[in-house]
């Protein structure tokens, strides 16, 4: 991860995260029963900060004390900087979420650092992209090299172990947007929201894996002369691939069936939301923009999943909120006596609360 920083840069990051609080220097010190004055030079870097203030500080600032002691890694999505006339919430949001994206990186990478967590190499598409289908190829690509055992079409299981078989470790968590992803050398880490409907995290956490996967392929024409906006269309479409390929609708789309109760078999199946069915369907030439307006209009029930179906979807990322492979590293640690009662809860981000593990007496010695 980033070097330790300097008093200097120490001071500007407090300075930041005390700006994306919208809070000023005064208010801040009275938070931490210090003087404006003291926020201001701990700011500028010409005063050091004791132990105990610096968690002070944290606390006032609901982050951690790691947060302000390393250098931030390479954040995957455009960051802007927090600066003291900028009071947009959208900035804001996104400082918090990169917070709490650099807080998780150091969760996993602690895990590698006591052998619990073996290293996975991020995985990253060998060809060049350039537009939407060479992204959806890509797609394709990903899908081949998973081997899943019921075909290269068929519906992916959840998001969480797949994110992490790809070498990118996914967090499930409350964050505002949608989700976002960074990669730090040979570690990649993403958090996904939990607001919004089970097929958008499906979705989101897709999403971040193209980051991954066509990292790379940014420092191609696309990457360079495309706008951020055509970029994270040619993304979706990675996404939406990846979900729910366009081969596994032609395969069995059927003109003698109604259309919506074949939408609705795709997205109970593949566990997408109803807008990204109606949209590969539709690439898919299955139906046309006309009919995705009217069958847009029209979201499928409870009742109607049950009707097509006799059962309704799993929620994917919902209960899970870390990767299998993940919460056992966490288990292991801690009955390995490696991580503290509270420390191993932290780190498993609400999978289990304090009752779930196993009581201290009963760990190995």
């Amino acid at each position: 991860m980033g070097t330790e920083t300097s008093w200097q840069d120490v001071g500007a990051r407090i300075g930041e995260a005390r700006r994306a609080a919208g809070l000023t220097q005064g208010q801040l010190a009275e938070r931490v029963g210090l003087d404006r004055t003291a926020i201001s030079k701990i700011e500028s870097g010409t005063r050091r900060i004791g132990a105990l203030e610096l968690t002070r500080l944290a606390d006032a600032l609901s982050l951690p004390v790691d947060h302000f002691l390393t250098a931030p890694a390479l954040v995957l999505s455009n960051r802007q900087q927090v600066v003291e006339d900028d009071e947009s919430e959208a900035t804001r949001s996104a400082f918090r979420t990169e917070a709490l994206l650099s807080a998780w990186l150091r969760d996993v990478r602690q895990l590698l650092d006591l052998g619990f967590l073996l290293p996975r190499d991020p995985w990253h598409y060998p060809h060049p992209v350039d537009g939407a289908e060479s992204y959806r190829e890509a797609a394709r690509w990903v899908r081949s090299e998973l081997r899943l055992q019921n075909g290269q079409n068929s519906p992916l299981d959840s998001m969480a172990p797949i994110c992490a078989q790809l070498g990118q470790w996914p967090l499930v968590a409350e964050i505002p947007g949608d989700g976002a992803s960074l990669i730090d050398g040979d570690v990649a880490v993403s958090i996904i929201s939990l607001r919004g409907d089970p097929g958008r995290r499906r979705a989101t956490a897709a999403h971040e894996l193209g980051h991954l996967v066509l990292g790379d392929a940014y420092s191609n024409d696309l990457g360079v002369h495309a706008s951020v906006e055509k970029r994270e269309q040619a993304i979706e479409a990675f996404a939406a691939e990846l979900l729910l390929p366009l081969a596994a609708i032609n395969e069995s789309w059927s003109s003698d069936s109604p259309e919506r109760d074949q939408l609705i078999y795709f997205a109970a199946e593949y566990r997408v939301s109803w807008s990204l069915a109606l949209a590969q369907a539709k690439r898919a030439d299955v139906i046309d923009h006309a009919s995705r307006n009217l069958l847009m209009a029209r979201k499928p029930t409870r009742a109607e999943f049950m009707q097509a179906m006799g059962w309704v979807p799993v929620p994917d990322l919902s209960a899970v909120r870390v990767a299998p492979e993940y919460a056992s590293a966490v288990v292991k640690a801690y009955k390995s006596r490696k991580l503290s009662r509270a420390r191993a809860v932290e780190m498993l981000h609400g999978q289990v609360n304090s009752e779930d593990l196993p009581n201290e007496e009963d760990l190995d010695s």
